[in-house]
């Protein structure tokens, strides 16, 4: 079995370097004016990648009119445009949408504020662009909305997945592989709530450089097992994991913090996208488990070497991630 996973990690190791870069979704907010209800102010975060931001733009009803010029400023790592409209009749029972959304492989949250307080959240995507602006939401439709983000960020965050691979090579006890990522859940779930709620912060690119630290740390530790050079780390992996994960948590926290929470459900929007991350992860460990229960007799290679094979070059990726990132913070 321990053969036919490297196999596969390092197939998808060959994968990694075309799906390095996550793009994180867009954000846009649409609040209705108490005192002039046909009014609302739209901030509208673009997704970019320096200072070249994707091609969207907001399509409302052909009624609507700006009633002063748009403003556009830098927001992290994306591009915030703010709005003034005005919508006779107002947007209820009408519909929005994102234009060039089609042709991209990101996501916009969509949250629509009204003037009773009342806030509807939705997810667009590519392949539905655009949506109805309902005088209500219930809170199902935000549940299902960060639960499939927090799905999403950790199936497209490649770095986080080479984590948990490099802790799949290094453990070969099943009840210490259980005991290891229940300790890397826990760790970054405390870390993502903290830093989503703003009771813990630290700048995004220095964090996702340490990140890809433990990443080259942890194949490290896959290499000096093979060596019979084993360190504390490697007897006891589950502490590493639970040091890593609190930085990973803080990764999470900080993608969470710029998507947005929606102010009136944030415990629940908090839990969902954890809940998602979570699942996310469990399917990954899953379905490389049972690939390889279920290929492994098919197998008939012997390679010894290719477990190092593969931890270099998840060290070696890894590494040359760290490079990348300290260098956007010099």
């Amino acid at each position: 079995m321990i053969r036919l996973l490297v196999l596969i990690a390092s197939v998808w190791l060959l994968l990694a370097p075309a799906m390095a870069h996550e793009l994180r979704p867009g954000f846009l907010e649409i609040r209705q004016e108490a005192q002039e209800p046909d009014r609302y102010r739209i901030r509208f975060k673009v997704p970019a990648r320096g200072d070249m931001r994707l091609g969207l733009r907001v399509r409302l009803p052909a009624e609507c009119a700006n009633i002063s010029p748009p403003r556009t400023e830098r927001a992290g790592t994306g591009i915030m445009d703010h709005l003034k409209v005005s919508c006779p009749g107002g947007l209820e029972n009408r519909e929005i949408a994102i234009d060039g959304l089609a042709s991209t492989f990101t996501d916009v949250v969509v949250r629509a504020v009204g003037a009773d307080g009342t806030v509807q959240t939705a997810r667009l995507t590519p392949d539905q662009p655009s949506l109805k602006i309902q005088a209500a939401s219930s809170w199902h439709d935000t549940a299902l909305t960060y639960f499939l983000l927090g799905l999403e960020h950790i199936m497209l965050g490649l770095d986080h997945l080479l984590f948990v691979l490099a802790l799949l090579l290094l453990i070969h006890n099943r009840w210490m592989l259980i005991k290891t990522i229940t300790a890397f859940t826990i760790a970054h779930s405390l870390t993502l709530a903290a830093a989503a709620l703003g009771l813990a912060e630290a700048p995004q690119t220095p964090v996702e450089a340490v990140v890809a630290l433990s990443i080259a740390f942890a194949a490290a530790e896959v290499c000096r097992r093979s060596n019979r050079d084993p360190t504390g780390a490697s007897r006891a992996p589950w502490i590493m994991a639970f040091a890593f994960g609190l930085l990973h948590g803080l990764g999470f926290g900080g993608a969470l913090k710029e998507i947005g929470l929606p102010q009136t459900d944030v415990p629940l929007a908090l839990l969902t996208f954890n809940l998602g991350v979570e699942a996310g992860q469990l399917l990954f460990v899953t379905a490389i488990l049972a690939f390889v229960a279920s290929l492994d007799r098919l197998l008939a290679i012997r390679m010894p070497r290719l477990r190092d094979v593969t931890a270099y070059g998840i060290g070696s990726l890894a590494a040359a991630w760290f490079i990348q990132r300290v260098m956007a913070i010099v």
